[in-house]
């Protein structure tokens, strides 16, 4: 039987539910693809203590990089370190010593990730990378296949399962955001530093990564519109559940002949949409196209077994190249042109929440600023025993948004708006 030997970079988390997805497949690969599939070797940092894991699998520990990268035997290399560096510098070694790389590394890949590829594809070999995106669904792998003879209209989705955690909390608790926060670090989604998540940058990289393989564009994180959920106060909350809705944090990709807008933003959710219903940690993401229409596609969207389950199907990808011939194929050879431009006369309805001040005057805001309000909703603060006001507008653009907020500010206190999806 062939054998097919691996090297592994890190042996945290991921490395680890790999590993045990690895064991526990092992007789049903063997019997299907006809290989044997082996971890021959695997980097750690000096110092570290993983004997008991070594010994369990039975592979071997290095510290240095090149006892993996220069090894002729090893075919398949996985990343699973995290961060940009030195995980790029390592990446760069293997595919230059002809190896065939799977990684989960989504900050790497949306700020490198063109590189990488270049290099790959110069020297013939697989850069693949299912678990970046979305932990557990498949979603990587059906853009680039099941969507091909398809045109893709919109992509949304929630993609960070911290905010998507916390805000399922501030709506089914009733937690502050503050609250969340801590039960989200004590519970281990969100890191001490929790900026990459709460401000909308893990998903902005990640939406980076679908706006490849769903459009065939390459985007920076500054041509996305990056907004996070800081903001999310108790009364936005409140009125959304009394308006029949719920907050998630959504990356968006909507394209309108050849121009594309691309956002990260929390939005309302209407209740009865697929969207709402995923809540913790889970991920979800909703798919408008020509030919096969709505579709959504729902899972886990991190953790060890599921991210691990990803990994392991990459690595058989590759095999099942090796063994027909078409290993150099590139992960997503899609491109197009596609213009990163925001439609001024796109219109959006939005949720605002207005101070006291402003509610006892809402007839007059509304008659100076020859705007109306679809829907207003007046409630009690318990505190202070002041009533808050909720509003929906009526389809503004940006620019008449904007207009509107700084003529709402001359009465008094507003939070900031949020959008609300389109059904």
């Amino acid at each position: 039987m062939k054998e097919v030997k691996i090297g592994i970079l890190g042996l945290g988390v991921v490395a680890q539910g790999f590993l045990e997805m690895l064991t526990s497949q092992k007789q049903r690969i063997e019997a299907q693809k006809g290989i044997k599939l082996m971890v021959s070797k695997v980097l750690v940092r000096e110092g570290e203590e993983k004997t008991t894991i070594a010994n369990k699998y039975g592979f071997e520990l290095v510290t240095d990089v090149k006892k993996i990268t220069e090894d002729d035997e090893i075919s398949i290399v996985i990343e699973l370190m995290g961060r940009v560096h030195p995980a790029k510098e390592f990446i760069k070694q293997a595919l230059e010593n002809k190896k065939h790389v799977v990684t989960a590394n989504k900050d790497l890949l949306a700020q490198e990730g063109l590189e990488l590829i270049t290099i790959a594809k110069e020297n013939q070999v697989g850069l693949y990378y299912e678990a970046s995106v979305a932990g557990a669904i498949p979603i990587l792998r059906t853009l680039a296949t099941s969507y091909f003879a398809d045109n893709i209209q919109q992509l949304t989705g929630i993609v960070n399962g911290t905010t998507n955690f916390m805000l399922t909390k501030m709506f089914e608790e009733a937690w502050t955001y503050e609250q969340a926060l801590q039960a989200a670090q004590e519970a281990g989604f969100a890191e001490s530093d929790p900026t990459n998540d709460v401000d909308g940058i893990d998903a902005a990289y990640k939406l980076i990564i679908l706006a490849r393989f769903a459009f065939g564009v390459n985007l920076t994180l500054e041509q996305l519109t990056i907004q996070g959920i800081r903001q999310i106060h108790p009364l936005d909350v409140s009125g959304a559940q009394q308006l029949g809705y719920t907050i998630k944090l959504l990356g968006s990709l909507i394209k309108k002949d050849h121009h594309l807008t691309a956002c990260v933003q929390p939005t309302f959710v209407p209740d009865t949409h697929l969207l709402s219903s995923v809540k913790n940690e889970l991920n979800g993401i909703f798919l408008k196209s020509d030919g096969i229409g709505e579709s959504f596609h729902y899972g886990p969207g991190a953790g060890a077994l599921p991210t691990g389950t990803s990994v392991l199907a990459d690595v058989l990808t590759i095999v099942d190249r090796q063994l027909d011939g078409s290993a150099t194929a590139r992960f997503n050879p899609y491109q197009q042109p596609v213009h990163l431009e925001k439609d001024p006369e796109k219109t959006n309805a939005y949720f605002i929440s207005l101070s006291p001040q402003i509610e006892r005057k809402i007839s007059e805001v509304q008659a100076e600023l020859q705007t109306t309000f679809p829907k207003t909703i007046a409630q009690v603060q318990e505190a202070t025993n002041q009533v808050a006001l909720y509003v929906v507008t009526e389809q503004l653009t940006e620019a008449q948004l904007a207009e509107l907020l700084a003529e709402l500010t001359n009465y008094g206190e507003h939070h900031q708006p949020l959008q609300l999806m389109e059904v």
